[in-house]
């Protein structure tokens, strides 16, 4: 028992230690069908109006806020009957665009009832509904059903739409309900509007302090950009190349003269 609790110590420390690294990209193949001439849409409106009612975009810190609290049983019922249809959408016969508008949508609104399911709390990190040992969180639940299959978020995010559109901006468009997050935005994300949203978010999260800034010449960035770094080109300079992309001009001018290894952070705060 002296000999094996220290080992066992060890390995829980390793685990804990590891919560905060992200699961690897890994396609599914199942979700690559596609129809690229077929013209259906998926009507998005439900969490359009959600958004319209419950999301605070106007907040001095910049950083966009659910007023989880406030929500009504009725919109609850509204947004679960949202998520209901798009249990009967048929994912594998929408084009590539309205694929990536569905899939992101799903994971945001899926991420809010979440949280509205285990209201209050004080992260998301403390929905600890995911199976597993040393599982913590909700991201490895199965919420909800498409096409017959049972869905996480991190089937969403990692399984999903990591692989299949190897887009590092798709990290501005998923929503953890935290406040280190890029911001929910106040609109669904649909064919019409993916590319315009998806640069608007990337250029909105580069250039507030939670994804980059610099402290007396010292440079932190988001924790994303550590967890995520082969979606950002693999290495530091990867994602100095990444932020300078999306950086306004006197930030990049600041990141393309920076030497050295930079620091990072994120908030798991709820974003209430």
């Amino acid at each position: 028992m002296i000999r094996i609790l220290p080992i066992f110590l060890l390995l829980v420390f390793a685990v804990f230690d590891l919560a905060g690294a992200a699961p690897k990209a890994d396609i599914w193949p199942r979700w690559q069908a596609h129809d690229e001439q077929s013209t259906l849409q998926v009507d998005h409106a439900a969490w359009a109006g959600f958004l319209a009612g419950y999301l605070v975009t106007d907040r001095p810190d910049g950083i966009n806020r659910l007023r989880y609290g406030a929500v009504s049983a009725s919109d609850r019922r509204a947004l679960t009957d949202y998520l209901q249809r798009l249990q009967a959408v048929p994912v594998s016969r929408l084009n590539r665009a309205e694929q990536q508008a569905f899939w992101i949508n799903l994971y945001n609104a899926l991420t809010v009832k979440v949280v509205l399911d285990h209201y209050p709390v004080k992260s998301i990190r403390d929905i600890n509904i995911s199976p597993g040992w040393f599982s913590f969180g909700p991201w490895d639940a199965k919420l909800t059903s498409i096409e017959g299959e049972e869905i996480s978020l991190n089937d969403i995010e990692h399984r999903i739409l990591r692989p299949i559109w190897r887009d590092s901006r798709v990290h501005y468009a998923v929503n953890c309900a935290s406040l280190g997050c890029p911001n929910l935005l106040s609109e669904p994300f649909s064919a019409a509007n993916l590319d315009e949203l998806l640069d608007r978010g990337a250029r909105a999260y580069v250039n507030h302090p939670r994804g980059a800034r610099f402290d007396s010449g010292r440079l932190t960035v988001s924790s994303i950009y550590s967890w995520f770094e082969d979606d950002f080109g693999g290495n530091q300079q990867g994602v100095l190349a990444h932020l300078r992309r999306f950086a306004e001009p006197d930030l990049a001018a600041r990141l393309r003269d920076f030497q050295g290894r930079y620091a990072h952070d994120y908030d798991w705060s709820l974003n209430e």
